[in-house]
């Protein structure tokens, strides 16, 4: 049976809704005479893609089924030099495959490669002279990954292109050249259900002919677009958490293989041209000089195409290498030289450009097309010297490591048990070597108990380590400065991205650092090692408790209330009289208020959750709230419904539905967001209103539904802009003010204009002055890119139950809230002071010191409800797991605190 027989109905379904729209879109663009190399000759004996697909390269968008098609027709066509595998499968089903393409002696042991290049990684184990006579026989070797975002969509095409003529090129030098020198690895597709979304919308909205308007249905995608995955993911913010699985099938083949290249095929707006290395300032300072030295050769072999060919390009712009979690950056720190190519997108099959030329779709297929057998070329010409800096790459990681103050990194695993785990095993996900400590240890005059988790830098992946442990990582000083004076300006500012990424602060899990190399029994850790649970008194008279505060104790939760398991939660800490004393929050399950078997209930829960139990046969308590009390509410299951379409943020809709569904394995209802203005919402206990701009698809009419709602019973959780919405004093929906830029220049009175629009006359003697004299008083604060901020929570409230006295929470944009008055609700979470609130990143100034004391989280009762508003987004990028515990307070606590009509 062959691959393409495996694939799911979803698949098949979408290729036959493609086919179908072939007879009502329009003809395909005609470029028989159109040479993507000119001059090449190509065999007959390789498929061509109009005698699989009916169509020439460039003419139509090929949906991921017509691209299996295609692939396993070159595998068929060409066994001995095209290896097909399946690395993984998208939620909705869809295959992702990658293709290597070779000489037939470098496809014939692949295996034997990937052994070999994972000999050259480790100097530990492979002397100089070894990986010397490694380099003298190994192909360097290139990873070219298309179609990240799904709505991206030339490189897919441009990859069937480059595949097909490195296997039908005839009598073509550099063709000869890369094959003999290099292994090319091609992943057509890396976003099969973003694609498949935007192939859809687009051939179901064509009309006679393309549309090259950029105002035109075809030039504009419906919410969420095909930019995400299923979970509405921008996966290539993925390479940190890996939470989606063709993230993870493609972190895992890329560790398997190690190529020595690895490129990444990007589009970007329409009236650009094209992007390649090298990159933008700043570059991660833990990246190496012979890396970038690479890409630096790549990038002037790609220009002296791009000249021969015509097209425009640019490089050093935009495009940084700053942060580690992309899919052109997480490859530098295995030793790969890897880069971000941006070609200027038609978005469709034509596109007019402000200059009124008309760009076809072709025209980028082609760009990438070039760009990548280019840089084929340059990892063919400088293969030795390629392959001796990834092993020096490696040698050079393992010296700094042992030269490092912060050289192992101890995650001693006692307070977040969960939270401990996920981040050692994700490490080993990546690569990384963790150990767990079989004994206890000292360490730089610390005792750790044995569990603890280890990571040396001293390792090939101990670069990966420090940049994504290390608290803070610094951008160029020359590029902080460029950038304050641009502000200075009133101009915008050229980051990127976020500017910290520490994933211990985004778990809030404790780890220590030692100067040390460490010696202490124990076993490394795999990426699938379970999260072990206990019951440790399966057979009770009288409870079963669950400590709250972890992900192990929520998943617990979210599964026993979906089994209709009878549970309380403490409001408080209490101590039972056998002087056990247990957090707020703990759940705590009666056996004479469920029925029987709930024991093999609760110790199934445990082991499949993770989660610690223990028993009790006594409910005497001795300090703190009792079983009975009104501060151990009842928890019941509630039907959860979340914003879903514009104006929300796809993004963040995406995020908060997986956190809830897929972390913590909870059903949500996704609602067309122009519902919850005028819908019976009384089926839910629950609403999320996601990040997003509101007030146009909800409107004071929606918000006095949602008022209606939230006064009988309803919780209404908003995210960053959402609780801006709510805050609007025309909504009325939360009692709290967002803040103008601070700012103690007062404007002059003899500024305001009189009836016929003019100011009386003034001096200005300065340029500082002017500057006051023109600012906006009346502004938001500057945007911050995104930083992580420290919050201190309320611990004696019912909202913050389980949660640390202090957590970090990743701040971005530009609104600051001031503090909530107390008669109207309560600020339950709140940004430290101006001196110690910045935990890693780059804040303005300004930003920090009005930032200072602000709300991150506040609480609103109205009527039998409540509106809970976070000031950022807790959900963002799934990756603050170290915030999950207060989300589901929010959702389940609420909910419990909450008197809706049953």
């Amino acid at each position: 049976m062959t691959l393409r027989h495996l694939f799911t109905i979803s698949a098949l379904t979408a290729s036959l809704c493609f086919s179908a729209g072939k007879a009502i879109a329009s003809t395909p663009q005609q470029t028989e005479s159109f040479e993507m190399w000119p001059g090449a000759q190509y065999s007959p004996s390789i498929p061509t893609l109009k005698s699989v697909l009916g169509y020439n390269t460039g003419e139509r968008i090929t949906t991921h089924s017509d691209m299996l098609t295609y692939f396993e027709a070159l595998a068929e066509a060409a066994p001995e030099r095209v290896h097909l595998v399946k690395y993984a499968e998208s939620w909705e089903g869809r295959a992702l495959i990658y293709v290597a393409i070779g000489l037939p002696e470098h496809i014939k042991d692949l295996e034997q490669f990937a052994a070999n290049m994972n000999r050259l990684a480790d100097p530990r184990k492979t002397s100089r002279d070894e990986a010397n006579k490694l380099i003298a026989s190994l192909p360097s070797s290139v990873w070219l990954q298309h179609g990240v975002h799904g709505n991206e969509i030339s490189s897919t095409d441009a990859a069937m292109m480059t595949a097909y003529h490195l296997l039908a090129a005839q009598n073509d030098p550099l063709t000869a050249k890369v094959l003999k020198n290099t292994l090319v690895f091609i992943d057509p597709l890396q976003n099969p259900d973003g694609r498949t979304r935007f192939t859809h919308n687009y051939y179901s909205s064509t009309g006679l002919q393309d549309s090259d308007d950029r105002l035109s249905v075809d030039q504009n995608e419906p919410w969420p677009r095909g930019r995400s995955n299923h979970y509405l993911f921008d996966m290539n913010r993925d390479w940190l958490a890996i939470t989606q699985p063709e993230t993870l099938g493609r972190v895992n083949a890329l560790n398997h293989f190690k190529p020595t290249v690895v490129i990444d095929l990007h589009e970007m707006g329409s009236d650009s041209t094209y992007f390649f290395v090298p990159a933008a300032s700043p570059v991660n300072p833990h990246m190496q000089r012979a890396q970038l030295d690479n890409n630096d050769l790549i990038g002037r072999n790609n220009g002296k195409h791009f000249d021969r060919m015509g097209f425009d390009y640019f490089t050093r712009e935009v495009y940084d290498a700053f942060y580690p979690g992309y899919g052109d950056s997480w490859p530098t720190f295995y030793g790969a030289s890897a880069a971000t190519y941006e070609v200027a997108s038609t978005r469709g099959m034509t596109f007019r450009n402000k200059d009124g030329k008309v760009n076809h779709y072709r025209d980028p297929v082609q760009k990438h097309f070039v760009a990548s057998l280019s840089t084929l070329e340059a990892a063919a010409d400088n293969r030795e010297k390629i392959l001796t800096d990834f092993y020096q790459y490696q040698v050079n990681a393992i010296e700094a490591g042992k030269k490092d103050d912060e050289r192992t990194f101890i995650i001693p695993a006692t307070t977040d048990r969960a939270g401990s785990h996920r981040l050692a095993t994700l490490m080993a996900t990546h690569g990384v070597e963790v150990k767990q400590a079989g004994e206890s240890f000292k360490a730089c005059g610390t005792r750790y108990n044995k569990g603890a988790y280890i990571i040396d830098t001293a390792q090939p992946r101990g670069r990966f380590v420090k940049t994504t442990f290390t608290r803070q990582v610094d951008m160029a000083e020359s590029f902080i400065k460029e950038q304050e004076r641009r502000r200075a300006r009133k101009l915008d500012d050229e980051i990127y991205d976020v500017t910290a990424w520490s994933l211990p602060l985004l778990f809030n899990v404790k780890t220590d650092s030692c100067d040390d190399g460490l010696s202490v029994k124990g076993s490394y850790v795999t990426p699938d090692m379970p999260l072990k649970g206990n019951v440790d008194k399966p057979d009770v008279s009288v409870a079963w408790l669950v400590p709250w505060g972890d992900a192990a104790a929520g998943r617990f939760l979210t599964a026993a209330l979906q089994q209709g398991i009878h549970l309380k939660s403490a409001d408080e800490a209490f101590t039972l009289d056998d002087k056990r004393r247990f957090p707020a929050g703990t759940l705590i399950i009666e056996v004479k208020a469920n029925g029987e078997g709930t024991g093999e209930k609760i110790a199934a829960l445990a082991a499949q959750t993770g989660a610690l139990v223990t028993g009790t046969d006594s409910s005497w308590v001795t300090d703190g709230p009792s079983f009975g009390s009104r501060s151990t509410p009842v928890m019941s299951a509630p039907n959860i419904a979340m914003a879903w379409d514009s104006p929300t943020s796809s993004l963040s809709a995406g995020s908060t539905r997986f956190v809830i569904e897929r972390q913590f394995n909870y059903p949500v209802t996704a609602i067309r967001t122009d519902m919850l203005a005028s819908r019976n919402l009384n089926h839910y206990q629950v609403i999320i209103l996601p990040a997003g701009w509101y007030d146009g698809a909800l409107g004071q009419r929606g918000a006095e539904n949602l008022k209606s709602w939230v006064k009988q019973g309803g919780v209404l959780i908003t995210f960053a802009q959402a609780t801006a919405f709510a805050a609007s004093p025309d909504n009325g929906l939360l009692d709290a003010d967002p803040e103008y830029s601070f700012n103690d220049e007062t404007v002059e009175a003899d500024e305001q204009a009189d009836h016929r629009g003019h100011v009386a006359g003034s001096h200005i003697t300065d340029k500082s002055q002017l500057i006051r004299r023109i600012e906006n008083n009346q502004r938001s604060p500057d945007y911050v890119a995104g930083i992580l901020a420290k919050v201190e929570v309320d611990q004696e409230h019912w909202l913050t139950a389980g949660v640390n006295p202090e957590v970090v929470s990743l701040v971005t944009g530009n609104t600051i809230f001031a503090p909530m008055k107390l008669d109207a609700g309560k600020n339950v979470a709140w940004y430290k002071g101006a001196d110690e609130l910045l935990a890693s990143g780059y804040l303005w100034d300004e930003n920090r010191q009005q930032l200072a004391y602000k709300p991150f989280l506040m609480v609103q009762p109205s009527g039998e409800g409540m509106l809970i508003g976070f000031t950022q987004d807790p959900s963002s990028r799934a990756y603050m797991d170290g915030l999950n515990v207060m989300l589901l307070n929010a959702i389940f606590r609420g909910a419990a605190h909450a008197s809706p009509r049953r």
